[in-house]
């Protein structure tokens, strides 16, 4: 079959479902990724058929987060790059789309994903890494920043992903709309429903709510494939220098105070080894410790199991890659979803309360270090790693999609 996978956000978007697409063409189909363009260096290495997306996520994130971080800020961001987006998003999709057999879709995209597909008489398949569809077991993560570890009543758990979808669809439905007029088709008064809907997302991390429909189901991590990755040689001599560093980094994450929360952490850090990435943020602006290795972009499935500790920002790829590589997770979330998994990893014991960049004191951090590196903590860890390992995310959600899509007639090919 010809598919067309339709997303838009950061490498952490991007790069789970480059793996998909990875699969996917090793099972024999014929794929189109359309994506942020920064975040299309997975798919260039992979081999994935792909085009840009109009926009440039770096200044899209700069933006939304200069407008703050609460819900009105957010909201206001969103349509801003809704208004901004949305009608080459569609343009694009919908050129892609001619003579394929199905859309996959997620990300900021999602609902232009879902507008062509249902203009070019198309099966759609939703993908995501973070648990959207409603259920009894948990609250919306997209509203953990705003409540955090508040437990309530299965009913409101439910109720809070109808809040949450349908503000995300006011977000957007003025752009989509004027996007459909310029494609002939009637303007969408309501969300799409019925939709079956994959998630890159370990079972052993999250296992899958009872109460899910059938065709909602959680494959396992969308990972790269057990490629040979072999480090720069300055890196190789410092992981063969001395005990596993701790990886420091919080990818694209940028807003913070770099001056302040990366010197604190090295500081309660030190004299530990510490490779640093320093992603959007940058280096802070004072001379680093020596015992301090500023890395670059790497694979996280090759690097994390050589480090003792991981501390990140609870992005759901992160997060996954620290888990399955069998090592402890100190979590400082800024957004979105990042609570929820910072909360997740604090549940599962593998990882202590998540940290806040406004409360870096000394006694917080160490308090904080103590529990990762306590002997209980690692043993989790590893025995978390251990169980991820027979996952295979990718090969589960070919499988599902090829039976989602039995039956359907393949388009003739001119």
């Amino acid at each position: 079959m010809r598919l067309l996978v339709v997303t838009y956000g950061t490498e952490g978007d991007t790069r789970p479902l480059v793996m998909l697409c990875h699969g996917l063409i090793a099972a024999g189909h014929e794929v189109m990724l359309l994506a942020e363009g920064g975040t299309l260096g997975s798919a260039r290495a992979l081999g994935v058929p792909h085009a840009a997306l109009e926009g440039d996520i770096h200044d899209d994130v700069v933006a939304l987060v200069s407008r703050g971080n609460d819900t009105l800020a957010a909201s206001r961001g969103l349509a801003r790059m809704a208004r901004q987006h949305v009608p080459a998003w569609m343009r694009q999709a919908d050129a892609a789309a001619a003579g394929c057999d199905a859309v996959l879709t997620g990300g900021l995209a999602a609902f232009v994903g879902m507008c062509v597909a249902e203009r070019h008489g198309l099966p759609v398949i939703g993908a995501g890494m973070i648990p959207l569809t409603p259920t009894r077991a948990f609250l919306s993560p997209f509203l953990s920043p705003f409540l955090p570890r508040l437990r309530l009543p299965g009913a409101l758990n439910r109720l809070s992903y109808t809040l949450v979808n349908q503000a995300v669809w006011r977000t957007f439905r003025q752009p989509i709309n004027h996007a459909r007029h310029a494609l002939g088709m009637p303007p969408r008064r309501t969300l799409w429903r019925d939709l079956p809907m994959l998630y890159g997302i370990s079972p052993t991390l999250l296992p899958p709510p009872p109460d899910w429909p059938a065709d909602h189901r959680i494959c396992g991590q969308w990972r790269a494939p057990d490629l040979a990755w072999h480090p720069p040689a300055d890196l190789q001599a410092f992981l063969d220098a001395g005990p596993a560093p701790v990886y420091l980094g919080f990818g694209s994450m940028t807003g913070f105070d770099r001056d302040h929360v990366l010197p604190a952490l090295l500081q309660a850090l030190a004299p530990r080894r510490v490779l640093l990435f320093p992603g959007w943020a940058g280096l802070p602006s004072g001379t680093l410790p020596p015992q301090v290795f500023v890395v670059g972009p790497t694979p996280h499935e090759a690097l994390f199991p050589r480090c003792a500790l991981v501390i990140h920002h609870g992005g759901s790829g992160t997060t996954h890659s620290a888990c399955r590589a069998g090592v402890p997770s100190l979590v400082m979330p800024f957004a979105a979803d990042q609570f929820f998994w910072a909360d997740r990893l604090q549940q599962l014991g593998v990882a202590p309360a998540a940290l806040s960049p406004k409360r870096l004191d000394a006694g917080t951090l160490a308090r904080a270090i103590g529990v990762v590196e306590h002997a209980r903590t690692r043993e989790r860890a590893v025995a978390l790693g251990r169980a991820m390992e027979s996952e295979n995310g990718v090969a589960d959600a070919v499988d599902l999609i090829d039976r989602q899509l039995a039956g359907i007639p393949t388009r003739q090919r001119g």
